[in-house]
């Protein structure tokens, strides 16, 4: 892109919305410095709030939000379905290789930290993608309009609090001290910024087809996160009580969408 292209972008509202957008999502990497004070047993009885409400507003952005702009701007045919597919099944292998060092906690539960474990840097690899991701998919959400960038943002931020969370405790189960764990998890947050940029960079060079076919694509992402990585944490939960209020906090996710749906 050439310097005037990219000064040009500067003067563009969105694209700066993209930018405190994306910056904010980096930041909540900082997450760890709230839960540092926090017991066990406090920090699971929050978390499994904000994994509700993420799966309100995943689905909520991708049947209010992604899907209809997809099917009004491309058509009714094939092409819609085939990328959300395309969407489900690209996160799903992405999941099987860049998260398995989940598995690698596990086995680790009851090791020693004198050294730091494999799995701390894997985490951080797979960290690093999964933000420029995030930041990729925001940024193209900004191009279509932005209500949908915004509704894509909150998504995002819902999805990414838990996340952060559970990244903090993988730092520190994998040896790290807290303020380094602090410092690498901020770091590697910084790459959803360059995902943000990397959008609109690619839709100059591409043309505003790479964004639309973008945008189906965001939903079959959101759709694999909240449909298989947070719904099966949610149904791990027998207890009555706890079980209402999960579906308080997604319808409230849910509502969330629909808000800024009726605010277009």
């Amino acid at each position: 892109m050439k310097a005037g292209s990219v000064f040009h972008l500067f003067q563009d509202p969105a694209f700066l919305l993209t930018l405190a957008s994306v910056a904010a999502v980096s930041l909540l990497s900082l997450v760890g410095l709230a839960l540092i004070p926090l017991g066990h047993r406090r920090l699971h009885s929050i978390v499994f709030i904000l994994v509700s409400l993420a799966v309100g507003a995943l689905f909520g952005d991708a049947f209010l939000h992604l899907l209809p702009e997809a099917f009004a701007a491309q058509g009714a045919g094939l092409k819609v379905p085939l990328l959300v597919l395309l969407g489900l099944y690209l996160f799903f292998v992405l999941e099987h290789i860049l998260h398995w060092h989940h598995h690698h906690v596990e086995d680790h539960e009851n090791g020693g930290h004198g050294a730091i474990e494999p799995y701390g840097y894997m985490n951080l690899i797979a960290d690093i993608l999964h933000n420029f991701i995030d930041g990729l998919l925001v940024g193209a959400s900004y191009q279509v309009s932005r209500q949908i960038g915004l509704a894509t943002t909150a998504a995002v931020l819902l999805h990414e609090l838990p996340h952060e969370a559970g990244n903090f405790g993988i730092l520190i189960h994998a040896g790290f001290s807290r303020n380094r764990a602090l410092f690498l998890n901020f770091l590697t947050a910084l790459s959803a910024i360059a995902g943000g940029v990397a959008a609109w960079v690619l839709a100059g060079g591409f043309g505003g087809g790479f964004v639309q076919d973008l945008v189906p694509f965001t939903a079959g992402g959101f759709l694999y996160i909240a449909g298989s990585d947070l719904v099966p944490q949610l149904q791990k939960e027998s207890r009555p009580g706890r079980a209402l209020l999960q579906l308080a906090a997604i319808l409230a996710g849910t509502a969330l969408m629909l808000l800024l749906k009726l605010w277009e």
